[in-house]
């Protein structure tokens, strides 16, 4: 309305799972090592500095305090001339003589001070240079234990709670700060395993009394002499239960699928793709949705079942979530860099780029409620997410311009 204040907009928020970006020149990162190397190097140069400048300074001093020449010509001395002391020839006079000697040994003199500051700097070059690389493997060898730490806690982000630093070594800083780190790994273990068996037991617990609520209903619905009160009745409890049965499997399979696959067998994302299709087509078509794309062969490592569940999730999201009228669907496949790729874009609603995290979280939908839709359990996209971590892989969700999502899943081959 006129007059009223607009409301602003919020800041879009980054993709889900962007990639991270490796800076242009990585030597130039101010690591510790570089600093390390640069601070024992850099030491070594300024005492070099100090060191040439003082013997410097005593040798111009040690040659300048005689500036009496060593031997004098007097009358009647034969005067000769040699190389070091071309212009002692022009000498008529013994004076003449003294004078043009004297200049020859102040110049000779400044001439042994410039050789050996030439040579000294030369020394001191060649010296920083072996001085910083043994600053440098110095500094790599003292920092070995921060790498192995490093490199357990980046295989730690990949969901792999079972590896350990288990840093050897002196009492030192490093090894306290590693053995702090296991025990905290092996807490985390501990309460990321017992969440999971409790979620997993839960799911069984409740897999029986929901199995036995549906057959209990099939039964009531299939006696031709209940009332239609109770046809209906029995038709929207069967559909609540298997709207329940729908959300016991997907809090299995999400409990499973955060864990890392042990066993892999090749599995053709082509194939994955092409039997998600299948069976999201006859809702498709009840929509009126048209499903299209290429599946060319990719294959990767990991657990079919588990693929297949990402592209059946992908598939039928964008079937459901779509436009009233002309919607359709593309599924592709290919292998990009090494990579495997899955991308499922749809026609639909616009999606904010804030948004698009929220679209990750359990039960969340996009401006609906958790419960009350029925579109699903809100566990989709969640699923997909851990099945992609599990096989090392991630899946990044982008809106598409006119609506709609582009939804990528990037594996390992």
């Amino acid at each position: 309305m006129p007059g009223l204040p607009t409301r602003p907009k919020a800041p879009p928020k980054p993709t889900w799972d962007p990639k991270p970006v490796d800076p242009p020149f990585p030597w130039l990162r101010p690591t510790i090592r570089i600093r390390l190397t640069l601070l024992y190097g850099g030491m070594f140069l300024i005492a070099g500095i100090l060191l040439l400048s003082i013997i410097y300074m005593l040798a111009a001093q040690a040659l300048r305090s005689g500036n009496e020449m060593p031997l004098k010509l007097v009358d009647g001395s034969r005067i000769a001339a040699n190389e070091g002391c071309p212009a002692l020839r022009g000498a008529e006079t013994v004076d003449e003589a003294n004078a043009v000697l004297q200049a020859c040994f102040s110049l000779q003199r400044q001439h042994a001070l410039d050789t050996l500051l030439n040579r000294s700097l030369l020394a001191l070059v060649g010296l920083s240079v072996i001085a910083f690389a043994f600053g440098y493997a110095m500094a790599g060898r003292v920092l070995s234990p921060l790498g192995k730490i490093t490199r357990t806690a980046r295989r730690v982000a990949g969901t792999d709670l079972t590896r350990r630093i288990e840093l050897d070594g002196p009492d030192d800083e490093f090894k306290e700060l590693a053995d702090t780190f296991d025990d905290m790994l092996d807490r985390l273990e501990r309460a990321f395993t017992a969440q999971q068996r409790f979620v997993g037991n839960a799911s069984h617990e409740l897999r029986t009394p929901l199995a036995i609520n549906r057959t209990l209903l099939e039964v009531h619905l299939s006696d031709p002499g209940a009332p239609p009160e109770l046809q209906q009745l029995g038709k929207t409890l069967l559909a609540t239960n298997e709207r329940s049965e729908q959300l016991v499997e997907g809090l299995l399979l999400l409990a499973r699928s955060d864990n890392q696959i042990v066993e892999r067998k090749p599995v053709d994302l082509a194939e994955v793709a092409t039997r998600a299709i299948d069976q999201a087509r006859g809702e498709a078509a009840a929509k009126g949705v048209e499903i299209r794309g290429e599946q060319p062969s990719a294959v990767v490592q990991g657990n079919g079942v588990l693929l297949e569940r990402i592209a059946l999730n992908l598939v039928q999201n964008a079937v459901r979530y779509n436009v009233a009228e002309n919607g359709w669907v593309e599924v592709n496949t290919s292998v990009e860099h090494g990579q495997a790729v899955l991308v499922v874009s749809n026609t639909g609603p616009v999606v904010p780029a804030y948004e698009i995290d929220n679209l990750f979280e359990p039960f969340r939908r996009l401006r609906t409620e958790r419960t009350g839709s029925d579109k699903g359990v809100g566990l989709g996209l969640s699923i997909a997410r851990s099945v992609a971590r599990a096989h090392s892989g991630r899946i990044i969700a982008e809106p598409r311009e006119g609506g709609g999502l582009v939804m990528r899943v990037t594996l390992p081959v």
